[in-house]
């Protein structure tokens, strides 16, 4: 799980060398941060960046870069998306390492139960 806060500071301190596209998983944006810091380019997009993730609510932070995750109440159920969907966003997350085996199996239980 990414925190939008997190990837605010980091984007404040580090933006000059992409530190918030590697936070973040974006780990192409974040070389070519780090070849082209010495324009300065880099330092403006992370200033951009701190100012839109203090301006972004958690739910619009975590639909975008944790695949509609809950920290504090888990899973997300996006509204009119099926099941088989939303245990591939699962399914992804697992993959990806961003959950551990036992909070797939208990978000995909949860999920089917429902």
């Amino acid at each position: 799980m990414k925190d939008r806060i997190t990837a605010m500071f980091i984007a404040f301190f580090l933006g000059s060398f992409g530190g918030q596209y590697f936070y973040l998983g974006k780990t192409g944006r974040g070389i070519a941060c780090l070849l082209l810091f010495w324009t300065f380019i880099p330092s403006v997009i992370g200033l951009y960046h701190t100012i839109i993730f203090l301006m972004m609510s958690d739910e619009d932070f975590n639909n975008e870069y944790n695949l509609g995750m809950r920290p504090a109440s888990g899973y997300n159920h996006t509204p009119g998306s099926s099941v088989s969907d939303e245990l591939a966003k699962l399914f992804m997350l697992k993959e990806n390492g961003a959950i551990t085996e036992q909070e797939y199996n208990a978000r995909k239980a949860r999920l089917l139960a429902q």
